[in-house]
């Protein structure tokens, strides 16, 4: 019997589920970790680049293992390796709501890390991009914009309701389970990685067929890791996102501390993390619209434009600023990281193909993860140097504009 399509698409419960599973990802991973600094300095004694370090040890595991999180994806498919993920990065809260020791702590977010390469964008951007041959930016800008509402309803449940009233001890609980909760289930029981799993066929595959037999157009389907690597613009594309991400991310897990320090109420800063998750939502399905109109290194360079805007606002507040600079400051930083996991994704899937997307998508989430984890701690180091977060900002800015000019220069590698 042929593949069939019937009128309400598979697909779509799966962008569905995958939004939900990312949303936990990074509600817990990512957006809750900054709330957790002046807890944990305050009840620890810790410094701040000290405690820092954490999100670094997390960042860097998730990288190290990222390309086998692919490579598994790519075998044995996304079910068993994002149910098995969610279930490690819960053992790792557990750790976390334990310490009373920096190595413990470290420890904790080594093994939520661990977790998280399982669960997070390889995982779900994969799942989705089979499942759409046409429209894919679309899709994967929706099931994208799950990291930003899991900034906009768990930055400011942790900060504003979770941490005030059970402390941080349990509220590490709390996250590990909404991994176990939330995740387990929606991998097993909802998650299929491939169409023909249901009998089905990617959403647009016979019309994407068509046209490429009229047009003579080769598409990337066969591209290897190992032929990826051997391209210049697998290497603009690593370059390019470690200088993102060091900025990008230094810049939103230094923003809490910096609000607080200018003297703005923590509800204040909770709500401008939150504001970052809503912003970054509709930015991450706009930047997955738009990436299926015009070329995705186009609409990332807007996105980095966006990023540039954002800090030039935050380098410039002070304690006597009004709090619509923050909110302004937000709205710019969320749109403008919306746009790093539709482009990237469609970036991957054009130039290199779905054989290996898992991998090769794997790969390039290394330098990813090597920025994430080095910008805040590059940051808190340079705070405590200094005082201030001046030089921070200039930084920052640097890296931006370069990474620009490394987007731009990428084209579809020849396959002959």
């Amino acid at each position: 019997m042929a593949p069939r399509r019937p009128t309400f698409f598979y697909g779509y419960w799966i962008v569905l589920a995958t939004f939900l599973c990312i949303m936990i990802t990074f509600g817990c991973g990512f957006y809750a970790f900054s709330l957790f600094v002046n807890p944990l300095q305050q009840d620890l004694g810790w410094g701040r680049g000290d405690v820092m370090v954490g999100f670094t040890v997390f960042f860097l595991t998730t990288g190290i293992v990222a390309p086998q999180a692919g490579r598994l994806v790519d075998r044995h498919g996304a079910r068993v390796v994002m149910a098995v993920g969610a279930i490690v990065a819960a053992c790792g809260f557990v750790l976390l709501s334990m310490v009373d020791l920096l190595w413990q702590y470290y420890l904790g977010y080594a093994i939520v890390g661990l977790g998280m390469a399982g669960t997070g964008q390889i995982s779900t951007s994969a799942v989705v991009s089979n499942w759409f041959e046409s429209k894919r930016g679309t899709a994967v800008g929706l099931m994208a914009s799950g990291v930003g509402v899991g900034g906009l309803v768990l930055a400011p449940f942790v900060g504003g309701v979770l941490l005030p009233r059970l402390g941080w001890n349990t509220t590490f609980l709390v996250l590990g389970g909404l991994c176990i909760g939330v995740i387990v289930p929606l991998a097993l029981f909802v998650i299929r990685t491939h169409p023909r799993e249901k009998g089905l066929v990617a959403f647009g595959a016979a019309e994407a067929a068509g046209s490429s037999s009229k047009t003579g157009t080769r598409t990337p389907s066969d591209v290897t890791l190992r032929f990826a690597m051997g391209t210049r613009v697998f290497w603009l594309i690593v370059a390019s996102l470690l200088l993102i991400h060091f900025a990008q991310v230094g810049a939103i897990q230094h923003q809490v501390p910096f609000l607080e320090d200018a003297g703005f109420p923590v509800f204040v800063s909770a709500g401008a993390l939150g504001a970052v998750g809503l912003s970054s939502a509709f930015g991450k399905f706009g930047f997955g619209w738009l990436c299926d109109r015009i070329p995705a290194k186009f609409a990332l360079t807007i996105g980095i434009l966006l990023q540039v805007g954002a800090v030039l606002v935050l380098m410039n507040i002070k304690a006597d600023s009004p709090v619509t600079m923050a909110w302004l400051y937000a709205l710019m930083m969320g749109v403008g990281i919306g746009s790093w996991l539709p482009t990237m994704s469609m970036l991957v899937s054009g130039y290199f193909g779905l054989a290996h997307y898992g991998a090769i998508f794997g790969a390039v989430t290394i330098p990813y993860a090597v920025g994430s984890a080095i910008g805040p701690l590059v940051a808190g180091r340079m705070y405590d140097s200094a005082g201030n977060y001046d030089a921070v900002f200039i930084l920052f800015l640097a890296l931006f504009l370069v990474s620009i000019v490394g987007i731009l220069l990428t084209k579809r590698p020849d396959l002959h």
